[in-house]
């Protein structure tokens, strides 16, 4: 699978996806074979680009010209402004994504970034967002996010909820879910034979022996416990105040925190642009960058393309790993 491109999805085509996915080729053209799944017409005027008729063509041509497999949309796209009318082939586009990465015909799938009211509205997408949709097409029972860098990896058990719903939320089955599924992925898809996962603390301090919440006594410490009897290098829960700095950041591979804030925080903090998202617990690899449809600066060349490189790249890294 290597030695196949790894496709991108077009994203929504009135935000910066296709622009910052034009820069990418630009920067990586030579180095990691790829095509581009969308309508040409999204693409940015000075591109240049040539349809190809399947993604296995875009070996030879990368260097030179950006592959384009071609996707009709029903209407062209204005950079800021995004027509209903679009929806449903920035979902078809992700399916036919996924469907090229499952039949070999790619090595792994970036995906830009999508805008969910838009697809909701426009072709009454039924899926939280990306990952869930991602689930359902391959058949996953579960998939987790993690957010990788250089610098970093975190994964958060719980994600898109309020603080307040998080206690709840965080069961001993998520939890050990998430903390099998993390050692797996960083198994086949980072090529690190025996990952060491640092789990953060869900209160301050990791509760101070119960003075600052009971759940670490109540299960977590239990629950981590049991997860490294499975054979798995598993160890805290940490203090999450302690757990990245350099010093602490080198005694693992992978830290899974309780959730959002906890692990995006030292990340963004740490390595802001170059922070890639990545669905493990997939049949497929999948990365995507960590930014938003940025509508506000669509089409008028500021976007910042590091993100989408870095995504690319580690895409391409992982399937040579796989």
């Amino acid at each position: 699978m290597t030695a196949c491109p790894v496709a991108i999805s077009c994203g929504e085509p009135a935000g910066i996806g296709p622009e910052v996915a034009a820069q990418a080729w630009a920067t990586l053209r030579g180095s990691v074979p790829m095509v581009w799944i969308g309508d040409p017409r999204h693409l940015p005027p000075e591109t240049p680009y040539q349809v190809v008729d399947a993604a296995t063509e875009a070996v030879a041509l990368c260097p030179d010209v950006l592959p384009v497999l071609p996707h009709a949309f029903a209407e062209p796209a204005i950079p800021g402004t995004p027509t209903l009318d679009n929806a449903q082939g920035v979902i078809d586009v992700i399916a036919r994504g996924v469907d090229l990465v499952r039949s070999e015909q790619a090595s792994a799938l970036c995906t830009a970034p999508i805008h969910k009211k838009v697809l909701k509205d426009g072709a009454h997408f039924a899926y939280p967002g990306h990952t869930e949709y991602l689930e359902a097409l391959c058949d996953a029972p579960r998939a987790v996010m993690m957010l990788a860098s250089d610098a970093l990896r975190v994964v958060p058990t719980t994600i898109h909820i309020a603080l307040q719903d998080v206690p709840s939320a965080l069961t001993p089955e998520l939890l050990r879910d998430t903390l099998r599924i993390t050692a797996q992925g960083l198994r086949t898809q980072f090529g690190i034979a025996n990952p060491r996962i640092a789990v953060a603390g869900l209160n301050p301090h990791a509760g101070e022996g119960g003075a600052m919440g009971t759940q670490e006594l109540d299960w977590i410490n239990d629950l981590v416990a049991e997860v490294a009897a499975e054979g798995l290098d598993v160890t805290g829960p940490w203090p999450a105040d302690t757990l990245f700095h350099a010093a602490a950041r080198a005694r693992y591979d992978a830290a899974v925190c309780m959730y959002h804030d906890q692990a995006l925080i030292p990340i963004k903090t740490l390595d802001f642009d170059k922070g890639v998202n990545v669905t493990l617990g997939l049949p497929i690899i999948r990365t995507s960058p960590d930014h938003g449809t940025a509508f506000d600066i669509a089409g008028r060349g500021i976007a910042n393309p590091t993100s989408m490189i870095e995504a690319i790249r580690m895409a391409h890294s992982m399937a040579q790993s796989a």
